[in-house]
C-alpha cells in the first residue's frame, strides 16, 4: 500500500496550505496514541522541538492540543536540531518525539517527523497505520480523557544543552588552532554548532544565524554553500561547515573553498574509522544516490558498500541490523550509529574537524581518497507524480538510456518523497552520453506528465 500522507522524511507541505492546523492536529492526536500505546505509562510524554520557521509556532500548538487530547504531556523543547530530538527521544523517559521541520525546504513549507522511544523514525508500516487512522476517521474512537487526566504542557528549553554536552564529550581530540567556519542556514543550528565548535576549541566565524524565521534555507547552509565557501576563502579558514534547516546534514568546504558533500565525507571517515579499527565489517551504508566513485574508493581499503532504497530511515534501517557503524547520503545525512540514530551534522562536520587535526592534514588532501564519476542529477517539476511509472513513452525513453549507459554507468529515476518532483539521476564515464539522455529524459517527463 501506498502512502498518502507521509513522504521519505514525515510529512511536508506548505505550511496552512497542504500541512493546515487540522491536520497537525490529528497527526498529534492520532501519531501521539500510536507512540504510548504499548509504553504502559500512566501519564506518557512526548518532547516536541522545532527549527525557526515562522509557521513552527501554529503546527506546534496544533500538534500539542492533539497530544494532550489523548492524555499525553508534552514537552516542549523550543529551537533545536532534529538530531537534538532524536538524542533525547532515547536518553529521556518519553515514549517519543516529534520535530516540526522541512529540513532543506523553502520557508513558507514546513513539515512533521516522529521517533520512537529509541530515537528511531517511525517505519513505512507504522505510517500506514497512523494514515489508516486519519483517513478512516479512527480518531474518534480514541480516548477523550477528562478533568486532571488531560495532557499537560511544559517547558524543557534547557534540555538542548544535554545534546550539546554529548556531542562535546564525544570527543577528546581538541579542535585549538582550527579556525572554522560556520553556516547556520537561519535555522535549528544557530546556537548549538558554535557553542559546540567554541568549546572544542576553534576559533569560529559565524554566518547566518539569525533565527527570524523569514530566512531559513534563503541563499544559504547546505543548499548554497557557496556563501560559506567565499567566507573561507576571505577569512583563510581551515574548515566550513554549511548546515540545512534543521541540522541533520551538513555540507564542508575545504580550507581552498571547494565543497565537499555527503560521499566525500563519508570516504574521509571511513578510512579514519578503518585506521582505528572501529568500521564494523569495513562496511559503509549508502543510497542509489551516492556516486559510484565512493564505491571504489572504500574498494581500495578492502571495504563494501551496502545500497539501500532512498532516504536515511533505510540507511539506518540497514546499520542497525548488521551493526554497521557508519553510512548516509550524498546529500550529508551522515550517521554515526555509535553516536545517534539519525543524521547529524553538528557531529558529522566535528568528526571530520578532528581528523583533519588529529592527522595535521588539510581536507583538500583528506578529500582526495575520493575520484567522482561524471553524474548528472536532474529535478523536473511535474503536475501530476504519481503512478508516473506506468507512463508508457516514459518508461520507454528509460530502458533506452538503460540499455546504452548501464554496465558503465547507471540510470536512475524516481518521484520524490517530499516535493512534486520527478528525479533524474545518470552517472557514468562518458559525460557527453550522458548529456544526451538527460535532455531526453527531461523533456519526455516535462510533456507526459504536465
Amino acid at each position: 500500500m501506498k502512502k498518502k500522507l507521509f513522504g521519505t522524511d514525515g510529512v511536508r507541505g506548505v505550511a496552512n496550505h497542504e500541512l493546515k492546523g487540522e491536520l497537525a492536529f490529528k497527526l498529534g492526536r492520532i501519531g501521539g496514541y500510536f507512540l504510548s500505546r504499548n509504553s504502559g505509562q500512566q501519564r506518557p510524554i512526548v518532547i516536541i522541538g522545532k527549527d525557526t520557521r515562522l509557521s513552527g509556532d501554529m503546527l506546534e500548538a496544533a500538534l500539542m492540543a492533539g497530544l494532550t487530547s489523548v492524555g499525553i504531556d508534552v514537552y516542549r523543547l523550543g529551537i533545536i536540531p532534529t538530531p537534538g530530538v532524536c538524542y533525547l527521544s532515547r536518553t529521556k523517559n518519553v515514549v517519543g518525539g516529534i520535530m516540526i521541520s522541512a529540513s532543506h525546504n523553502p520557508t513558507a513549507d514546513n513539515g512533521i517527523k516522529f521517533f520512537d522511544q529509541n530515537g528511531i523514525k517511525l517505519s513505512d508500516q507504522d505510517e500506514l497505520e497512523i494514515e489508516d487512522l486519519i483517513f478512516n476517521n479512527h480518531s474518534e474512537e480514541l480516548p477523550y480523557p477528562i478533568d486532571n487526566e488531560i495532557g499537560l504542557v511544559d517547558e524543557k528549553y534547557d534540555w538542548i544543552d544535554e545534546y550539546i554536552n554529548f556531542i562535546i564529550d564525544s570527543f577528546e581530540q581538541n579542535l585549538k588552532g582550527l579556525k572554522v567556519v560556520i553556516d547556520c542556514a537561519n535555522g535549528a543550528a544557530y546556537q548549538a554548532s558554535p557553542y559546540v565548535f567554541e568549546a572544542l576549541g576553534a576559533e569560529i566565524i559565524v554566518i547566518n544565524d539569525h533565527p527570524n524565521g523569514e530566512e531559513i534555507n534563503v541563499n544559504c547552509g547546505s543548499t548554497a554553500p557557496e556563501l560559506a565557501a567565499e567566507k573561507v576563502i576571505e577569512v583563510g579558514a581551515d574548515l566550513g561547515i554549511a548546515h540545512d534547516g534543521d541540522a541533520d546534514r551538513v555540507i564542508l568546504i575545504d580550507e581552498k573553498g571547494e565543497i565537499v558533500e555527503g560521499d566525500n565525507i563519508m570516504a574521509v571517515a571511513a578510512r579514519a574509522m578503518i585506521k582505528e579499527n572501529n568500521l564494523k565489517n569495513k562496511t559503509v551504508v549508502t543510497t542509489k544516490y551516492s556516486n559510484l566513485g565512493l564505491k571504489e574508493s572504500l574498494a581500495e581499503v578492502g571495504a563494501e558498500l551496502v545500497i539501500t532504497k532512498n532516504g536515511d530511515r533505510y540507511v539506518l534501517a540497514e546499520m542497525l541490523k548488521n551493526d554497521y557503524k557508519l553510512g548516509g547520503e550524498k546529500s550529508g545525512h551522515i550517521i554515526f550509529s555509535e553516536y545517534n540514530t539519525t543524521g547529524d551534522g553538528i557531529l558529522t562536520a566535528a568528526k571530520i574537524a578532528s581528523i583533519i587535526k588529529k592527522d595535521n592534514e588539510p581536507l583538500s588532501e583528506l578529500k582526495k581518497v575520493m575520484s567522482y564519476w561524471p553524474q548528472i542529477l536532474a529535478n523536473v517539476e511535474v503536475t501530476q507524480k504519481d503512478g508516473w511509472e506506468k507512463n508508457n513513452k516514459v518508461s520507454t525513453e528509460i530502458k533506452a538510456a538503460k540499455s546504452e549507459i548501464d554496465g558503465d554507468g547507471r540510470v536512475f529515476v524516481r518521484a520524490s518523497g517530499t516535493e512534486p518532483l520527478i528525479r533524474v539521476m545518470l552517472e557514468g564515464k562518458d559525460k557527453k552520453l550522458l548529456q544526451k539522455w538527460e535532455e531526453k529524459l527531461t523533456k519526455v517527463i516535462k510533456t507526459e506528465l504536465n
